[in-house]
């Protein structure tokens, strides 16, 4: 499959926040925050089109992977080094949307945040919050175009990057561009463990 890998335009975020809202309708995290299966996917994708909208695309940090045909089959959002942190101008903006997604659970989803930012490095870096692709063209590449692309961007720059998987079965994955595990996390309030990740800038 030939995918073409680009910044992601504001016009995209909608279709951006479909894509990984698909993407990530199985994720052990987003199963826990949204438990409703029948409307996991549209929830999730309003908190992903909310946080591309208000933040990643705002840093330069959302990227999509296109078809031969144009379509979005994937997206990945990054933050720059110094803006992992979502300042809280931007969860202002972001607070309608979310909990719209989250309802009852976004006190959790901020309780997770909290529990997560403390084990995150300080060394600036690239930080990848997430990353998916459709259902339909998983094992065809897309996943790889997205993470070489910016991968190769961060070694050229000599930045650091930094992930959190939330499924144990990911990390090999990660492993083989180069990200070592540092630790497991347990998150608060009974939600499933993350496997933060570290990732030295490559030759």
């Amino acid at each position: 499959m030939q995918t073409t890998v680009r910044a992601a335009e504001a016009c995209e975020t909608g279709k951006l926040g479909q894509v990984l809202g698909r993407a990530f309708a199985d994720d052990p995290i987003i199963g826990w925050l949204i438990p409703s299966e029948t409307n996991r996917a549209r929830r999730a994708a309003i908190m992903f089109t909310t946080m591309a909208r208000h933040h990643y695309l705002r840093h330069g940090g959302a990227d999509v992977a296109c078809d031969e045909t144009g379509e979005i089959v994937g997206a990945a959002l990054w933050s720059p080094p110094g803006h992992w942190d979502i300042p809280l101008s931007e969860l202002g903006r972001m607070l309608p949307g979310l909990t719209l997604s989250l309802r009852s659970r976004l006190l959790a989803s901020a309780r997770m945040s909290e529990r997560m930012a403390q084990a995150h490095p300080t060394e600036p870096h690239w930080y990848l919050g997430f990353i998916g692709t459709l259902p339909k063209v998983r094992g065809q590449g897309v996943g790889h175009a997205l993470l070489a692309a910016r991968l190769t961007r961060c070694d050229e720059l000599g930045a650091p990057t930094y992930l959190e998987s939330s499924k144990p079965s990911n990390v090999p994955y990660y492993a083989r561009y180069g990200f070592e595990l540092t630790r497991e996390v347990d998150v608060t309030g009974g939600g499933p463990p993350m496997w933060p990740m570290w990732r030295p800038p490559q030759d």
